[in-house]
């Protein structure tokens, strides 16, 4: 049935061996027999395509009630974490893997021992179902999906030069000002573009578009382009905190920081969650600090503010 289900959701052979670490003529010797003990043709077959016949879409909809039921029985007796057991496949934004985070992700891991945690690191937008990921955490406004979203706290941004930057360009006094330096941009894995930056104006958001320096995909590299001095960057403050504390960065503007950016919890279905995926999303809602000092850089000594 778990093979059945995740063709029927992956529409690929070859992607369910992928997904499920098994070879693809396994895969195909678990439908045909599945299919012959059952009677009926479940799936239909071209060269590009599998798709659920009527029959198979009828017995696809039984399966995910059978399948979470036997996850929730097998929990039943233990939901504060000892008895969740399973594989838990997530993905978290490129500006999330540093030490504070990865501790406290470490932390999740001593709570629910028996799950094993398969972290992927990425800024682009990922095919959940396709790609076999249980849920992702993501930064920002979300595009419109049929994913399930849940607000688990705010990240502040930051907008930061290096020293060497500012001695020789000057620092911004103004927003206006920021037309005349150069600014490192960061390519947008949702929509493939440059993501603005934003500022606040007496309550108000100002977006802003950066110019005149590099484009960067990958967040630590964005960082980084901003402590080699390429030019002004704005990135989360969990991104930039060591560099702001150890001075090799030094906030610009502070007076106009940007109102925090939401961050969320993406998973495929809110029907029949996983007990492991339910144990996570749960962890991170209580966990993630929404208004823990620590979290958010406290207005540092900049050169202009």
């Amino acid at each position: 049935m778990q093979v059945f289900a995740r063709l029927a959701e992956l529409e690929s052979f070859t992607k369910v061996a992928e997904a499920m670490q098994t070879g693809r003529p396994h895969v195909t010797r678990t439908i045909q027999d599945l299919e012959a003990s059952l009677g009926v043709r479940l799936f239909q077959r071209t060269t590009r395509k599998v798709k659920l016949t009527a029959q198979g879409a009828r017995f696809y909809e039984r399966v995910k009630e059978i399948l979470a039921n036997i996850a929730e029985t097998t929990t039943m007796f233990d939901r504060n974490g000892s008895a969740l057991r399973g594989r838990l496949r997530i993905d978290i934004p490129t500006a999330f893997s540093q030490h504070r985070f990865m501790e406290s992700l470490r932390r999740f891991t001593e709570a629910f021992p028996e799950i094993e945690l398969a972290l992927g690191v990425t800024d682009r937008r990922v095919d959940l179902v396709a790609e076999g990921i249980d849920c992702v955490v993501r930064i920002g406004d979300l595009p419109d999906s049929s994913m399930v979203a849940r607000k688990i706290g705010t990240v502040i941004m930051v907008t930061c030069a290096s020293p060497v930057y500012l001695r020789a360009c000057g620092a911004p006094k103004t927003l206006h000002d920021l037309m005349d330096h150069r600014c490192v941009s960061f390519l947008s894995g949702q929509s493939n573009r440059p993501l603005p930056w934003h500022f606040s104006v007496d309550g108000e958001d100002h977006p802003y578009t950066p110019h005149g320096g590099i484009t960067v995909n990958e967040s630590n590299a964005y960082v980084q382009c901003g402590v080699a001095g390429f030019g002004i960057v704005q990135a989360p403050g969990i991104a930039v905190e060591t560099f702001l504390a150890n001075g090799e960065l030094v906030e610009v503007l502070s007076s106009h920081r940007p109102q925090p950016r939401l961050v969320s919890v993406l998973y495929p279905s809110r029907t029949h969650l996983a007990p492991q995926v339910e144990a996570f999303v749960g962890w991170l809602k209580e966990h993630f600090p929404v208004l823990h000092p620590d979290w958010f850089i406290a207005p540092s000594p900049s050169i202009a503010g």
